[in-house]
C-alpha cells in the first residue's frame, strides 16, 4: 500500500474497471504499483502499454530471460517490492 490514495477494484468503474479486469484476467492480481495509477486511469493504461511492450514485446529476450534481467536490476537497486514483483513474475 503505498501513500497515494488508490481505488481498490472493487470501488472503480467505467476506464479503471476494464483496466482492473484485464489486469486481474491476465495477471492474477493487481499489483501496488498499478494501483497508485488508478486516479488517473489514462496513466495507468500508458504504464501497461509500456511493461506489456517491455516485458512482452518481440524478441530476442524471451519472457523469462527479461523478468530475470528485471530482477537483477532490482537487486542492484535494492528494491525489495520490484525484486518481489518480477520473481513471482518467473514463478
Amino acid at each position: 500500500m503505498s501513500w497515494i490514495r488508490e481505488i481498490e477494484a472493487g470501488n472503480a468503474d467505467g476506464e479503471l474497471l476494464r483496466i482492473y479486469k484485464s489486469i486481474e484476467k491476465s495477471r492474477g492480481k493487481i499489483s501496488n504499483i498499478m494501483k497508485v495509477h488508478s486516479l488517473n486511469s489514462g496513466a495507468m493504461r500508458h504504464h501497461l502499454a509500456l511493461y506489456v511492450h517491455l516485458a512482452l514485446g518481440d524478441p530476442p529476450l524471451s519472457r523469462w530471460e527479461r523478468e530475470a534481467i528485471a530482477v537483477a536490476v532490482s537487486e542492484e537497486n535494492r528494491c525489495n517490492y520490484c525484486i518481489t514483483h518480477h520473481r513471482e513474475a518467473l514463478e
